[in-house]
Protein backbone atom coordinates (compact mmCIF):
# COMPACT_ATOMS: atom_id res chain seq x y z
CA UNK A 1 0.00 0.00 0.00
CA UNK A 2 1.29 3.58 -1.15
CA UNK A 3 1.97 6.21 1.53
CA UNK A 4 -0.81 8.51 -0.22
CA UNK A 5 -3.65 5.28 0.14
CA UNK A 6 -2.35 4.38 3.74
CA UNK A 7 -2.77 9.12 4.37
CA UNK A 8 -6.10 8.40 2.65
CA UNK A 9 -7.44 5.31 4.66
CA UNK A 10 -6.73 6.77 7.88
CA UNK A 11 -8.32 10.50 6.85
CA UNK A 12 -11.43 8.36 6.05
CA UNK A 13 -11.33 5.79 9.15
CA UNK A 14 -11.36 9.04 11.46
CA UNK A 15 -14.96 9.82 13.29
CA UNK A 16 -15.81 13.37 12.66
CA UNK A 17 -17.17 14.81 15.85
CA UNK A 18 -19.64 17.78 16.13
CA UNK A 19 -19.76 21.50 16.72
CA UNK A 20 -22.52 20.86 18.69
CA UNK A 21 -20.34 17.91 21.22
CA UNK A 22 -17.92 20.60 22.09
CA UNK A 23 -18.60 24.14 24.85
CA UNK A 24 -17.02 27.64 23.78
CA UNK A 25 -13.80 26.84 25.31
CA UNK A 26 -12.86 23.55 23.97
CA UNK A 27 -13.96 25.04 20.88
CA UNK A 28 -11.28 27.59 21.13
CA UNK A 29 -8.78 25.38 22.44
CA UNK A 30 -9.21 22.59 19.88
CA UNK A 31 -8.50 25.12 17.09
CA UNK A 32 -4.85 25.27 18.63
CA UNK A 33 -4.70 21.46 19.03
CA UNK A 34 -6.21 20.91 15.50
CA UNK A 35 -3.60 23.19 13.94
CA UNK A 36 -0.56 21.15 16.52
CA UNK A 37 -1.96 17.97 15.34
CA UNK A 38 -2.09 18.74 11.49
CA UNK A 39 1.58 19.68 11.98
CA UNK A 40 2.15 16.89 13.62
CA UNK A 41 0.99 14.43 10.49
CA UNK A 42 2.06 16.28 8.65
CA UNK A 43 6.08 15.57 9.64
CA UNK A 44 5.22 12.40 10.08
CA UNK A 45 3.93 11.99 6.67
CA UNK A 46 6.76 13.83 4.92
CA UNK A 47 9.09 11.14 6.62
CA UNK A 48 7.12 8.49 5.48
CA UNK A 49 7.30 9.42 1.71
CA UNK A 50 11.15 10.38 2.03
CA UNK A 51 11.53 6.35 3.35
CA UNK A 52 9.18 5.40 0.61
CA UNK A 53 11.05 7.02 -1.95
CA UNK A 54 14.65 5.96 -0.88
CA UNK A 55 13.34 2.21 -0.41
CA UNK A 56 12.17 2.48 -3.84
CA UNK A 57 14.96 3.94 -5.10
CA UNK A 58 17.32 1.21 -4.09
CA UNK A 59 14.78 -1.73 -5.15
CA UNK A 60 15.03 0.19 -7.97
CA UNK A 61 18.79 -0.33 -8.90
CA UNK A 62 19.85 -4.06 -10.50
CA UNK A 63 22.59 -5.84 -9.53
CA UNK A 64 25.20 -6.43 -11.97
CA UNK A 65 28.47 -8.38 -10.74
CA UNK A 66 31.80 -8.16 -13.04
CA UNK A 67 34.98 -9.31 -12.86
CA UNK A 68 37.90 -6.99 -11.54
CA UNK A 69 39.99 -6.17 -14.50
CA UNK A 70 37.57 -6.22 -17.12
CA UNK A 71 35.97 -3.64 -19.36
CA UNK A 72 32.01 -3.64 -18.05
CA UNK A 73 29.10 -2.43 -20.47
CA UNK A 74 26.03 -1.13 -18.70
CA UNK A 75 23.00 -0.46 -20.61
CA UNK A 76 20.21 2.21 -19.92
CA UNK A 77 17.30 0.04 -19.93
CA UNK A 78 15.86 -0.36 -23.40
CA UNK A 79 16.77 2.78 -24.70
CA UNK A 80 17.84 2.38 -28.40
CA UNK A 81 20.92 3.02 -29.90
CA UNK A 82 19.50 6.53 -31.09
CA UNK A 83 18.91 7.66 -27.64
CA UNK A 84 21.52 9.98 -25.86
CA UNK A 85 21.31 10.21 -22.13
CA UNK A 86 24.04 10.95 -19.41
CA UNK A 87 25.30 8.59 -16.67
CA UNK A 88 26.15 9.25 -13.17
CA UNK A 89 27.93 7.14 -10.37
CA UNK A 90 26.02 7.74 -6.29
CA UNK A 91 24.68 11.09 -7.62
CA UNK A 92 28.03 12.15 -9.20
CA UNK A 93 29.95 12.42 -12.62
CA UNK A 94 31.22 9.10 -13.46
CA UNK A 95 35.41 9.77 -13.28
CA UNK A 96 36.61 6.32 -14.15
CA UNK A 97 37.95 5.46 -17.65
CA UNK A 98 34.72 5.63 -20.23
CA UNK A 99 33.79 5.27 -23.14
CA UNK A 100 29.68 6.16 -23.89
CA UNK A 101 28.20 4.77 -26.96
CA UNK A 102 24.34 6.45 -26.96
CA UNK A 103 22.64 4.90 -24.09
CA UNK A 104 25.06 2.48 -23.06
CA UNK A 105 28.59 3.25 -20.48
CA UNK A 106 31.64 1.17 -20.87
CA UNK A 107 33.93 1.13 -17.99
CA UNK A 108 37.51 -0.06 -18.34
CA UNK A 109 39.26 -2.19 -16.64
CA UNK A 110 36.92 -1.87 -13.49
CA UNK A 111 38.38 -2.61 -9.85
CA UNK A 112 36.63 -2.27 -6.32
CA UNK A 113 36.83 1.62 -6.23
CA UNK A 114 34.07 1.27 -9.33
CA UNK A 115 31.64 -0.26 -7.14
CA UNK A 116 28.24 2.47 -7.02
CA UNK A 117 24.91 3.45 -7.75
CA UNK A 118 24.91 3.78 -11.92
CA UNK A 119 21.77 6.22 -12.65
CA UNK A 120 21.30 7.15 -16.55
CA UNK A 121 19.18 10.60 -17.28
CA UNK A 122 17.50 10.49 -20.87
CA UNK A 123 18.66 13.64 -22.50
CA UNK A 124 17.31 16.80 -22.69
CA UNK A 125 14.73 16.78 -20.27
CA UNK A 126 16.87 14.96 -17.78
CA UNK A 127 14.36 12.08 -17.06
CA UNK A 128 15.71 9.03 -15.19
CA UNK A 129 15.47 5.93 -16.95
CA UNK A 130 17.53 2.93 -15.39
CA UNK A 131 19.57 2.06 -12.34
CA UNK A 132 22.30 -0.14 -12.36
CA UNK A 133 24.11 -1.43 -8.32
CA UNK A 134 27.59 -2.65 -9.83
CA UNK A 135 29.55 -5.25 -7.62
CA UNK A 136 33.27 -6.19 -8.80
CA UNK A 137 34.77 -9.49 -7.17
CA UNK A 138 36.18 -12.42 -8.71
CA UNK A 139 35.31 -16.02 -9.48
CA UNK A 140 36.02 -18.62 -6.61
CA UNK A 141 38.83 -20.80 -6.08
CA UNK A 142 39.11 -24.14 -4.79
CA UNK A 143 38.01 -24.52 -1.55
CA UNK A 144 40.13 -25.90 1.28
CA UNK A 145 38.58 -28.44 3.43
CA UNK A 146 39.17 -30.09 6.62
CA UNK A 147 37.16 -32.60 8.88
CA UNK A 148 37.25 -33.42 11.97
CA UNK A 149 35.67 -35.20 14.97
CA UNK A 150 35.91 -34.19 18.21
CA UNK A 151 32.63 -35.92 19.49
CA UNK A 152 33.50 -38.98 18.76
CA UNK A 153 31.31 -41.80 18.52
CA UNK A 154 28.64 -38.89 17.73
CA UNK A 155 29.89 -37.57 14.79
CA UNK A 156 32.13 -34.53 13.11
CA UNK A 157 32.14 -31.76 11.37
CA UNK A 158 33.79 -30.33 8.44
CA UNK A 159 34.86 -26.59 7.41
CA UNK A 160 36.30 -25.11 4.44
CA UNK A 161 37.58 -21.47 3.12
CA UNK A 162 38.56 -20.04 0.06
CA UNK A 163 41.97 -19.00 -0.38
CA UNK A 164 41.18 -15.53 -1.19
CA UNK A 165 38.52 -13.01 -1.29
CA UNK A 166 35.86 -13.09 -4.34
CA UNK A 167 34.68 -9.60 -2.88
CA UNK A 168 30.75 -10.67 -3.62
CA UNK A 169 28.54 -13.11 -1.95
CA UNK A 170 29.38 -16.31 -2.42
CA UNK A 171 27.62 -19.67 -1.24
CA UNK A 172 28.82 -23.02 -1.10
CA UNK A 173 27.28 -26.25 -1.19
CA UNK A 174 28.18 -29.34 0.55
CA UNK A 175 27.89 -33.24 0.01
CA UNK A 176 28.90 -35.84 2.02
CA UNK A 177 28.68 -39.64 0.82
CA UNK A 178 28.98 -42.86 2.72
CA UNK A 179 29.19 -46.20 1.13
CA UNK A 180 27.64 -44.56 -2.13
CA UNK A 181 24.82 -43.47 0.42
CA UNK A 182 23.94 -39.19 0.65
CA UNK A 183 24.43 -38.39 4.52
CA UNK A 184 22.05 -35.31 6.20
CA UNK A 185 24.21 -32.48 6.47
CA UNK A 186 23.23 -30.03 8.89
CA UNK A 187 24.65 -26.01 8.46
CA UNK A 188 26.27 -25.00 11.75
CA UNK A 189 24.24 -21.84 12.75
CA UNK A 190 27.28 -19.59 14.01
CA UNK A 191 30.18 -20.17 11.40
CA UNK A 192 28.73 -19.68 7.96
CA UNK A 193 31.35 -22.60 6.28
CA UNK A 194 31.20 -25.47 8.78
CA UNK A 195 28.62 -28.38 8.61
CA UNK A 196 27.97 -30.94 10.92
CA UNK A 197 27.51 -34.63 9.88
CA UNK A 198 26.29 -37.85 12.43
CA UNK A 199 28.41 -41.34 11.77
CA UNK A 200 25.99 -43.71 10.12
CA UNK A 201 28.11 -47.12 11.86
CA UNK A 202 31.49 -47.00 13.90
CA UNK A 203 34.30 -48.84 12.54
CA UNK A 204 33.15 -48.87 8.76
CA UNK A 205 35.33 -50.22 6.21
CA UNK A 206 34.42 -47.35 3.38
CA UNK A 207 35.53 -43.99 3.43
CA UNK A 208 33.53 -40.66 3.50
CA UNK A 209 33.90 -38.37 0.65
CA UNK A 210 32.94 -34.44 1.37
CA UNK A 211 33.02 -32.49 -0.93
CA UNK A 212 32.42 -28.45 -1.27
CA UNK A 213 31.35 -26.51 -4.36
CA UNK A 214 31.60 -22.47 -3.90
CA UNK A 215 29.00 -20.91 -6.18
CA UNK A 216 28.97 -16.93 -6.91
CA UNK A 217 28.09 -15.09 -9.93
CA UNK A 218 31.34 -15.09 -11.55
CA UNK A 219 31.70 -18.62 -11.54
CA UNK A 220 32.19 -21.77 -9.13
CA UNK A 221 35.12 -24.18 -8.05
CA UNK A 222 35.19 -27.70 -6.28
CA UNK A 223 37.27 -29.68 -3.69
CA UNK A 224 36.82 -32.79 -2.01
CA UNK A 225 38.57 -34.76 0.66
CA UNK A 226 37.81 -38.25 1.33
CA UNK A 227 39.08 -40.27 4.73
CA UNK A 228 38.04 -42.78 7.32
CA UNK A 229 35.98 -41.93 10.31
CA UNK A 230 39.21 -43.08 13.09
CA UNK A 231 41.82 -40.96 11.00
CA UNK A 232 39.33 -37.71 12.22
CA UNK A 233 39.42 -38.13 15.42
CA UNK A 234 40.66 -35.20 17.67
CA UNK A 235 39.48 -34.54 20.98
CA UNK A 236 39.09 -30.71 22.27
CA UNK A 237 41.87 -29.65 25.08
CA UNK A 238 41.40 -30.68 28.38
CA UNK A 239 39.94 -28.37 30.72
CA UNK A 240 39.80 -26.43 34.05
CA UNK A 241 43.66 -27.26 34.23
CA UNK A 242 44.95 -25.89 37.94
CA UNK A 243 48.48 -26.34 39.16
CA UNK A 244 48.83 -25.84 42.99
CA UNK A 245 51.79 -26.09 45.42
CA UNK A 246 52.64 -29.17 47.84
CA UNK A 247 52.72 -26.96 51.12
CA UNK A 248 56.69 -27.94 53.13
CA UNK A 249 57.73 -29.47 49.91
CA UNK A 250 59.71 -26.75 47.66
CA UNK A 251 59.87 -29.10 44.44
CA UNK A 252 56.46 -30.35 43.65
CA UNK A 253 53.62 -29.02 41.87
CA UNK A 254 50.10 -30.72 42.08
CA UNK A 255 48.21 -30.37 38.41
CA UNK A 256 44.49 -31.55 38.01
CA UNK A 257 42.01 -30.90 35.08
CA UNK A 258 39.16 -32.16 33.43
CA UNK A 259 38.60 -34.20 30.26
CA UNK A 260 37.08 -31.88 27.76
CA UNK A 261 33.13 -31.30 27.72
CA UNK A 262 32.15 -32.06 24.09
CA UNK A 263 33.84 -35.48 24.76
CA UNK A 264 30.73 -37.57 25.01
CA UNK A 265 31.29 -40.70 26.65
CA UNK A 266 34.57 -41.14 28.50
CA UNK A 267 33.55 -44.13 30.21
CA UNK A 268 33.36 -46.45 26.98
CA UNK A 269 35.90 -44.25 25.10
CA UNK A 270 39.01 -43.26 27.21
CA UNK A 271 41.22 -40.71 26.88
CA UNK A 272 45.08 -40.90 27.69
CA UNK A 273 46.57 -37.52 28.18
CA UNK A 274 49.88 -35.63 27.75
CA UNK A 275 51.54 -33.20 30.42
CA UNK A 276 54.04 -30.57 29.53
CA UNK A 277 55.76 -27.78 31.80
CA UNK A 278 59.04 -26.00 32.14
CA UNK A 279 60.64 -22.99 34.28
CA UNK A 280 59.89 -19.73 33.04
CA UNK A 281 63.91 -18.79 32.80
CA UNK A 282 64.02 -22.19 30.08
CA UNK A 283 63.20 -22.86 26.92
CA UNK A 284 62.86 -26.35 27.01
CA UNK A 285 59.57 -28.34 28.19
CA UNK A 286 59.46 -31.62 30.10
CA UNK A 287 56.88 -34.16 29.01
CA UNK A 288 54.82 -36.61 31.29
CA UNK A 289 52.18 -39.18 29.21
CA UNK A 290 49.65 -40.18 31.42
CA UNK A 291 46.98 -43.06 30.82
CA UNK A 292 43.13 -42.57 32.16
CA UNK A 293 44.15 -39.91 34.79
CA UNK A 294 43.42 -36.31 35.30
CA UNK A 295 46.07 -35.51 37.94
CA UNK A 296 49.91 -35.95 38.28
CA UNK A 297 52.23 -34.38 40.73
CA UNK A 298 55.44 -32.99 39.09
CA UNK A 299 58.61 -33.82 41.75
CA UNK A 300 61.67 -32.54 39.91
CA UNK A 301 60.66 -28.44 39.93
CA UNK A 302 63.03 -25.57 40.81
CA UNK A 303 62.25 -24.13 43.75
CA UNK A 304 61.17 -20.74 43.74
CA UNK A 305 60.62 -20.55 39.91
CA UNK A 306 57.75 -19.60 38.35
CA UNK A 307 56.59 -22.77 35.96
CA UNK A 308 54.36 -22.72 33.01
CA UNK A 309 51.93 -26.08 32.56
CA UNK A 310 49.57 -27.62 29.63
CA UNK A 311 48.03 -30.49 28.72
CA UNK A 312 46.62 -32.10 25.54
CA UNK A 313 44.27 -35.33 24.85
CA UNK A 314 43.72 -38.69 22.77
CA UNK A 315 41.58 -41.08 22.47
CA UNK A 316 43.57 -43.95 24.00
CA UNK A 317 42.92 -46.31 20.42
CA UNK A 318 42.55 -44.08 17.30
CA UNK A 319 43.20 -40.53 15.64
CA UNK A 320 45.44 -37.25 16.96
CA UNK A 321 46.16 -35.41 19.87
CA UNK A 322 44.30 -32.64 20.85
CA UNK A 323 45.69 -28.77 20.48
CA UNK A 324 46.88 -27.61 23.69
CA UNK A 325 45.33 -26.32 26.82
CA UNK A 326 44.96 -22.68 28.40
CA UNK A 327 48.28 -22.48 30.31
CA UNK A 328 48.49 -22.13 33.64
CA UNK A 329 51.33 -20.82 36.00
CA UNK A 330 52.20 -21.60 39.17
CA UNK A 331 55.47 -21.53 42.32
CA UNK A 332 56.33 -23.98 44.67
CA UNK A 333 55.91 -23.60 48.29
CA UNK A 334 58.60 -21.35 49.75
CA UNK A 335 59.39 -21.15 53.60
CA UNK A 336 58.29 -17.74 55.13
CA UNK A 337 61.47 -16.09 56.65
CA UNK A 338 61.60 -16.14 60.57
CA UNK A 339 60.80 -13.15 62.36
CA UNK A 340 62.38 -12.49 65.98
CA UNK A 341 59.70 -12.33 68.71
CA UNK A 342 62.40 -13.26 71.81
CA UNK A 343 64.11 -10.84 74.01
CA UNK A 344 67.02 -13.29 74.74
CA UNK A 345 67.37 -13.67 71.31
CA UNK A 346 67.44 -10.35 70.92
CA UNK A 347 69.91 -9.48 73.74
CA UNK A 348 72.21 -12.42 72.24
CA UNK A 349 72.41 -10.21 69.47
CA UNK A 350 73.25 -7.33 70.68
CA UNK A 351 75.90 -8.90 73.23
CA UNK A 352 77.70 -10.37 69.93
CA UNK A 353 77.64 -7.57 67.91
CA UNK A 354 80.66 -5.61 68.50
CA UNK A 355 80.44 -1.86 69.12
CA UNK A 356 82.45 0.72 66.87
CA UNK A 357 85.52 1.92 67.87
CA UNK A 358 85.14 4.87 69.80
CA UNK A 359 86.88 8.41 67.42
CA UNK A 360 90.63 9.25 67.93
CA UNK A 361 91.23 12.44 70.24
CA UNK A 362 92.81 15.58 67.74
CA UNK A 363 95.71 17.33 68.98
CA UNK A 364 95.01 20.09 70.58
CA UNK A 365 97.50 23.08 70.10
CA UNK A 366 98.72 26.45 72.46
CA UNK A 367 97.01 24.24 75.57
CA UNK A 368 97.95 25.94 79.02
CA UNK A 369 100.88 23.41 81.03
CA UNK A 370 99.49 21.93 83.54
CA UNK A 371 99.85 18.24 85.84
CA UNK A 372 103.22 16.76 85.63
CA UNK A 373 104.56 19.34 83.59
CA UNK A 374 104.09 22.40 85.69
CA UNK A 375 105.46 20.66 88.56
CA UNK A 376 109.21 19.53 86.70
CA UNK A 377 108.63 23.44 85.27
CA UNK A 378 108.57 24.57 88.91
CA UNK A 379 111.51 22.67 90.03
CA UNK A 380 114.01 23.93 87.19
CA UNK A 381 113.03 27.80 88.54
CA UNK A 382 113.84 26.85 91.99
CA UNK A 383 117.45 25.52 90.54
CA UNK A 384 118.34 28.08 89.09
CA UNK A 385 117.71 30.54 91.92
CA UNK A 386 119.84 29.05 94.05
CA UNK A 387 122.60 28.85 91.87
CA UNK A 388 122.43 32.55 90.93
CA UNK A 389 122.42 33.13 95.00
CA UNK A 390 125.52 30.90 95.17
CA UNK A 391 127.31 33.41 92.29
CA UNK A 392 126.28 36.40 94.41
Amino acid sequence: MSVNAVSLKCALEMPVPKESDFTDEQLKEGVWMANAVTSVCCVVLAALVVVFAQRRSQQGGRIQYEKIGSDVTMQCGSLGDEASVTWKVNGTDVKARQVQEGPRLVLMEVDPSSNGLYSCFENPNGERRDQIILRTGTPPTEPAVTCRSNTFPNGFYCSWHLQRPTNIPTDFEVHVKHNQKTLEVQRDPVHKNRCHVKFPQLFSTFKYRVNITAVNALGRASSGISFDDYSIVKPDPPEKVVATPVPKNVRRLEVTWNSPSTWPDVENFPLKYFLRYRPLIREQWQHVELSDSTAHTITDAYAGKEYIIQVAAKDTEIGTWSDWSVAVHATPWMEEPKQITSTTEAEAILETTPSPAPPSAKPQLGSPLGGSSALLWSSHLLLASVLLSVMW
